[in-house]
Order: C-alpha cells, then sequence, then structure tokens
C-alpha cells in the first residue's frame, strides 16, 4: 500500500520566497530519518517544496483555468514537503509518520494514495492505456 505523509509547518504559509531551512541540526535529522525510510525499503520518494509565495494555484471556475499567484491569503495550512512510503497498512504508515523528528510547528498528514484496483471495472477499463503511469518505482 501505498501513502503519502505530507508535512504541514504552520507558519509556512506567510514565508517569503526563497525561504529554504536553516537550522542545520534540523536538517541533519530529517536526512537520518529520509535515510531510515530508504534503507528499510519504504522510502519511494520526498521532497521539500518552496513557499507558497512562489507558487500559483489554476482553479476552474466556470470550467476555464484561472491562474493566481502565491501567496495565498486564505490559505491556513500548507505543504512544506512529502513522502511517499510503500508499506503493508495505514499502521505501518502512521508509525513511519510517528518517527519524524518535526518540530512542535509541524503536522504531518497521512494519506493512502489511490490504486488504480480500488476503483470498479468501468473506470479502470479507462485507465488501461495510462498503464505506465501507475507503475510503482521503488527508489
Amino acid at each position: 500500500m501505498r501513502f503519502m505523509l505530507l508535512m504541514i509547518p504552520h507558519g509556512y504559509e506567510t514565508a517569503a520566497p526563497g525561504t529554504i531551512p536553516d537550522d542545520v541540526d534540523a536538517v541533519a535529522a530529517m536526512m537520518a530519518y529520509n535515510e531510515s525510510m530508504q534503507k528499510a525499503g519504504v522510502l519511494i520518494s520526498c521532497d521539500g517544496l518552496h513557499p507558497p509565495s512562489m507558487g500559483a494555484r489554476v482553479s476552474f471556475p466556470g470550467r476555464k483555468p484561472k491562474v493566481v499567484d502565491g501567496p495565498f491569503a486564505e490559505a491556513k495550512e500548507v505543504l512544506g514537503g512529502y513522502w511517499i512510503i510503500d508499506v503493508p497498512s495505514r499502521a505501518d504508515a502512521i508509525e513511519w509518520a510517528t518517527r519524524c523528528p518535526g518540530s512542535e510547528n509541524e503536522v504531518i498528514e497521512v494519506r493512502q494514495i489511490q490504486e488504480i484496483a480500488d476503483f470498479p471495472p468501468d473506470v479502470q477499463a479507462l485507465t488501461t492505456e495510462f498503464a505506465s503511469m501507475q507503475a510503482v518505482k521503488k527508489a
């Protein structure tokens, strides 16, 4: 089962463009955490994200794209980074999240990734030509 662990750092929604982690000890602890997942064979992917002030949001009012550049005044929570892991269960994904050396202003949301096999056969049939997009690649 694949899960995405979403890092939500409170306060990052107002971070200035170009803000990056600068606490060497915190970064070292996070890198050790990432390495432990890699050594355990559960890590598929992980990355940090630049602040929303450098991003854009695309919405579709009337089914037409509308682009708004960051920062986003209405944002209460934003993503600071993510991990994609492959583990046997939700409990295992939560266990990995609890091992993260996060700070008191960070939250990790654990979400299972929808697999094509989770959908009814008629929906699965629509995706057959996209099988290569669904292939799970292990790091």
